[in-house]
């Protein structure tokens, strides 16, 4: 049932930021209503993996030796709660009860140890209550026994996610149709004790530190890959708290996120706790100090941009969104920076994901200053005006939506000179020739607008396109006369060809 028992030592570990300690402003989190857990099922999917359990210490392995072992009511069976025994024997009875929260039951038949599933449920409601209310302090054993136990039962080896069961490349199941783990009432207890572990004002972190280390962060990341949303919201909630309460753990943390985006967007493209990380990302860049380290935005340069890439962006793009935004709060001299990778990743074919690159670059633009956005000006109204003339109506409707923000058009305003010359042939293909009629009427209301703005401008720039419309046709024509003449050569020959083989 179990792989390893790994002994751990204690770990030194580097200095972290200070200056991210006053990030988090934690509150105790609500409580939660765990005695009424649902039984529904829960899926599990993920690429096949085997997952070790965290290190514990001599009394835990004793009791996986045990739960490895099929469980009977010998060694299962109802015990006093903590709460009625004297003080001096509740270690003991902890360790005992511990014990039996190693056994890992068979959920898939739900007839199976209905007793023994029963006993085990109503001991981690127990524990939950123990830690929550701070009326016993846990000892170092105690809590090394605990962090072991909820191992046992988290770390586990995830079932193949539903693109491998199925050969199918991008098929994105509603969490309504997935199958879902019948082992959850269990699992949520579970997370829902470490969560109360972690947060409790009675857990020293120099003590907890040697339990919840780096090997036990990694296999938390490991789980973001369930396929379960349920699961990985509490993940998302316990690794929130633990970057907030563990500082030395902070940059080891954002490391292991950022390889975790490297390999989905440069290896698998398929992971289903992109959005979760990126959820705790955004809270981690709000708390950055400035002037912003080098580190991060190389952050921002080599993980966040190029997940403009993968086509499940859709799955996680309002999380990449806001994460990109709060670095131009940060700093906004990383405006440019955000817009020329946008760009490098616009997409060619898909209008879909190409509305969201508009609503995100809207959002970048309202944070951009004056300086960087001249730096970035002349490649982005190109891509502007390509889509202004897009065939699809909802992705040129989106782009005329830009007109809408004062702070955009003020930025148009002050650099007109360059961008009215660049999108004014776009305006001009419209308002000749787009099918779409509400796209026709944004164009002209755009076009007026440029006529307000500058009616010289807009004269010179007409002026210059109808004699760029003139040459064109002149050549059209040139070519048109060419290959009449070429036809007319080729017919000749061709009858001369005949007569001298007659």
């Amino acid at each position: 049932m179990f792989n390893k028992i790994i002994k751990r030592g204690n770990r030194k570990v580097s200095k972290a930021e200070a200056n991210e300690d006053a990030l988090y402003g934690y509150g105790t989190p609500g409580n939660r209503n765990i005695g009424s857990i649902p039984t529904s099922n829960v899926v599990v999917n993920h690429a096949s993996r085997t997952m070790v359990s965290s290190s514990v210490a001599n009394s835990v392995q004793q009791a996986v030796a045990v739960a490895v072992a099929p469980p009977s009511s010998a060694v299962i069976e109802p015990l006093p709660l903590l709460r009625d025994i004297p003080v001096s024997e509740r270690p003991n009875m902890f360790s005992r009860k511990i014990q039996i929260c190693c056994f890992l039951f068979d959920f898939s038949d739900p007839m199976n140890s209905l007793r023994e599933k029963e006993i085990k449920r109503q001991i981690l409601v127990e524990l939950v209550d123990f830690v929550q209310s701070g009326t016993g302090k846990l000892s170092e054993i105690m809590q090394e026994e605990l962090i072991g136990m909820i191992s046992v039962n988290i770390f586990r080896c995830l079932p193949p996610a539903s693109h491998e069961n199925t050969g199918s490349e991008n098929l994105e199941l509603e969490e309504d149709e997935t199958s879902l783990d019948p082992s959850w009432p269990h699992l949520q207890i579970v997370y829902e004790l470490l969560l109360r572990y972690v947060v409790s004002s009675e857990t020293d972190t120099k003590v907890a530190k040697r339990y919840i280390d780096h090997t036990f962060g990694l296999k938390l990341l490991d789980l973001f890959a369930s396929e379960d949303h349920r699961e990985r919201e509490y993940l998302k909630t316990i690794l929130h708290r633990i970057y907030g309460k563990f500082m030395v753990h902070r940059p080891f943390i954002r490391k292991a996120i950022n390889n975790i985006f490297y390999r989905f967007i440069f290896e698998t493209q398929k992971h289903s706790g992109i959005g979760e990380l990126l959820e705790i990302l955004g809270s981690i860049i709000n708390g950055f100090a400035l002037p912003m380290k080098e580190e991060h935005k190389l952050f921002l340069v080599r993980a966040l941009i190029p997940l403009h890439k993968p086509k499940s962006i859709s799955m996680y793009h309002q999380q990449l969104s806001y994460c990109i935004t709060q670095f131009i709060e940060k700093d906004y001299k990383l405006a440019d920076i955000v817009i020329r990778g946008l760009l490098k990743y616009w997409p060619v074919i898909n209008c879909q994901k190409e509305i969201l690159f508009l609503g995100e670059l809207e959002e970048v633009l309202e944070g951009t200053q004056s300086a960087e956005f001249q730096r970035c000006m002349v490649p982005l109204f190109r891509q502007i005006g390509r889509c202004l003339n897009s065939p699809q109506f909802q992705v040129a409707e989106r782009t005329f939506f830009l007109w809408n923000n004062d702070h955009i058009v003020s930025l148009i305003a002050q650099n007109r000179d360059v961008i009215f010359p660049i999108i004014f042939e776009s305006l001009e293909k419209n308002i000749r020739g787009h099918w779409n009629q509400a796209v026709h009427g944004m164009t002209a209301n755009v076009r007026r607008m440029f006529l307000e703005m500058d009616a010289e401008l807009f004269e010179v720039c007409h002026r210059q396109y109808l004699e760029k419309e003139a040459r064109a046709q002149e050549l059209e024509e040139q070519r048109q006369l060419t290959w009449k003449r070429l036809e007319a050569v080729a017919a000749q020959t061709g009858g001369e060809d005949m007569v001298m083989v007659n």
